[in-house]
């Protein structure tokens, strides 16, 4: 008796022994589950100007992107992804805090819609609340690697109270302005292009101004101190001196590069720019493997000036932009390469996207084109014809996300900012309207259809267009308030402004407003009419109430993309060394690499 019952609680310490092992075992694997579901690493990779139609997985036939493709292959495709904005700016700044520009006061009244100028007062106010500042709380490592075009400085030339290091980066190398083509030798002026008539008028009025004083001294007609006569011609020959050496110098004034607040190379090198940044996302990836981590690549491709390295110069059927777009793929590659040599593949969601479509009126001074293609869809860069602000969404993440889906919900950009907080395990911000939704049930099949039932779409501060995408029905409803004049008008953009402005006259209004039905008509050919389509009034008084609604929320701020917050400020300019040496220094040369093959 006394054996048997020694026997039974030997058996008995060995099951609860097992069922103890079970029970740990079970919590390590929920463990593991729970870390790579809520707190996964986190990789958004942006293009810049980057068409929809100029990637394989959306149809592209003569274009070589082999590691954007696999994104697609091995995740998600979203079909109706669309960008806050048309505009590089503004568009960021939604991405960011996945709220609409005009909530921020990153939307412009003025026609200019983008920050030009290093030395630029205006951006992303620190009040606002963005990912990487989320995610940072989380204890979340992050870095910006590439361009920013949100703003620097507001009152002195060290505040940095727009850099992205005062908005939750830890580590930032990249430009913070944008690439334009007046930051490459040999590849022309787009901003010359955009003022040289206002400067011409400028000049013309202090010419003037002082050869008038001149004649009203010399007939004596009026009594003009000499000492008044002097002063104008002392500031008129000041002004033209600052404007002269501003526009000389530019490439020096506004193309460098930076890493956190220091500049490394001023003016900005493209020998092997894209190796460079790569090279830089790889090391972050490689310092931060086993905790969480937050990495935004955000690339210069392919914006204009463009460039390619050498292995990959002359390599494409469609010339520079093509050559671009290639090396671009191969950098995506390299970053998918990292994580998979990391093990990191199945704890990461990887987001590729553009800030908007490709900017068709890009067209380089010998004629060649430098632009990308937006598929079947109308308009470009700087319009809200679905060519404008139709992207690329490409979201993959093993094991999570169910591979080889297609989704032809409207989503937008701004839905990056709460599907990663809540996967960081974070709370979205109370205090303020976020109009980006969760892309995580819609990823994982739970819901079939997205939160997105109004969508609008704004040229900078205008509201220029509306989406609805009704619960119960299958079709996509547009509408335009007003829309920009093509010039030539038989084109398909604006070529003789270089992009489309939002108002005056440089625009059509409708009343009523055009409609369409994107679900029957995606390339917006055929407006509808009260006699081909009977609901015609009926939905475009619910999308009147949508707008009503959307109006009532929002709230006077301060407008960052002012005149006065667009100017140079020559106080606010970065400089690595004195103005005498023409703002020249190369700090970067350690990271210029070797040439690397495109295989």
């Amino acid at each position: 008796m006394q054996n048997w019952t020694k026997q039974a609680a030997a058996s008995k310490r060995k099951k609860m022994g097992l069922l103890l092992f079970l029970m740990i075992f079970q919590c390590a694997i929920n463990s593991v589950n729970t870390y790579s579901v809520s707190n996964p690493n986190v990789v958004l990779l942006i293009a810049d100007d980057l068409g929809i139609g100029d990637l394989g997985c959306y149809g592209n036939r003569t274009l070589r992107t082999p590691n954007i493709d696999r994104l697609a292959k091995e995740g998600v495709t979203l079909t109706q992804h669309l960008a806050a904005s048309p505009l590089c700016t503004p568009s960021r700044a939604a991405f960011l805090t996945g709220r609409y520009p005009i909530r921020s006061g990153m939307a412009a009244f003025s026609r200019v819609g983008v920050f030009l100028f290093s030395a630029s007062s205006g951006g992303l106010p620190s009040e606002e609340i963005t990912f990487s500042k989320v995610l940072k709380q989380r204890g979340y490592a992050t870095a910006l690697i590439g361009k920013w075009h949100l703003g620097m400085n507001c009152e002195s030339s060290n505040d940095f109270c727009h850099h992205p290091l005062s908005h939750g980066f830890d580590y930032f190398y990249g430009l913070t302005v944008t690439n334009l083509r007046d930051c490459k030798p040999g590849q022309g002026s787009v901003f010359l292009k955009g003022v040289q008539r206002y400067l011409v008028i400028l000049i013309q009025i202090l010419g003037v101004t002082v050869v008038s004083l001149a004649v009203v001294y010399c007939t004596g007609f009026f009594k003009v101190p000499f000492q008044a006569l002097g002063i104008c011609l002392l500031i008129t020959c000041i002004s033209l001196a600052v404007l002269i050496f501003f526009f000389y110098h530019f490439r020096h004034l506004n193309c460098f590069l930076m890493r956190d607040h220091q500049i490394i190379q001023q003016p900005l090198s493209y020998e092997n720019l894209t190796q460079r940044l790569t090279t830089e996302a790889v090391r972050f990836i490689e310092r931060n493997y086993n905790a969480p981590f937050l990495l935004v690549l955000s690339y210069l491709h392919v914006h204009t000036a463009l460039y390619a390295s050498k292995m990959f110069r002359g390599k494409s059927r469609h010339g520079l932009y093509g050559d671009a777009v290639e090396e671009m793929d191969w950098s995506v590659g390299q970053i998918l390469d990292a994580l998979e040599n990391y093990n990191l593949s199945s704890r990461s969601l990887v987001y590729f996207s553009s800030d908007q479509g490709a900017h068709i009126e890009e067209i380089s001074s010998s004629g060649e084109v430098h632009g990308g293609c937006n598929g079947i869809y109308k308009g470009g860069k700087s319009t809200n014809w679905e060519g404008g602000i139709r992207v690329p969404g490409l979201l993959r993440w093993p094991g999570v996300i169910q591979a080889g889906t297609y989704i032809d919900d409207p989503t937008s950009n701004m839905d990056i900012f709460p599907t990663i907080v809540k996967l960081a395990g974070a709370q979205l911000p109370y205090d303020r309207i976020i109009d980006g939704h969760d892309l995580m049930p819609l990823l994982q099949g739970k819901v079939i259809r997205s939160k997105h039932e109004f969508l609008f779409h704004y040229c900078n501060a205008y509201l220029n267009a509306v989406r609805w995408h009704p619960g119960n029905s299958e079709s996509v409803w547009k509408v335009f308030f007003f829309t920009p004049k093509f010039t030539p008008e038989d084109s398909s953009g604006c070529y003789d402004s270089h992009v489309c402005f939002c108002y005056g006259g440089f625009i059509t209004r409708h009343d009523p407003p055009l409609l369409f039905d994107l679900s029957r008509d995606p390339e917006e050919k055929v407006p509808l009419t009260p006699e081909t389509e009977s609901r015609f009034y009926e939905i475009l008084s619910v999308i009147q109430l949508a707008v009503d609604n959307h109006t009532r929320s929002l709230q006077i701020v301060s407008d960052q993309l002012s005149w006065n917050n667009l100017v140079w400020k020559p106080w606010l300019q970065l400089c690595c060394s004195s103005f005498f040496q023409f703002c020249y220094c190369d700090y970067d040369s350690e990271n210029s690499l070797p040439e690397v093959h495109s295989g």
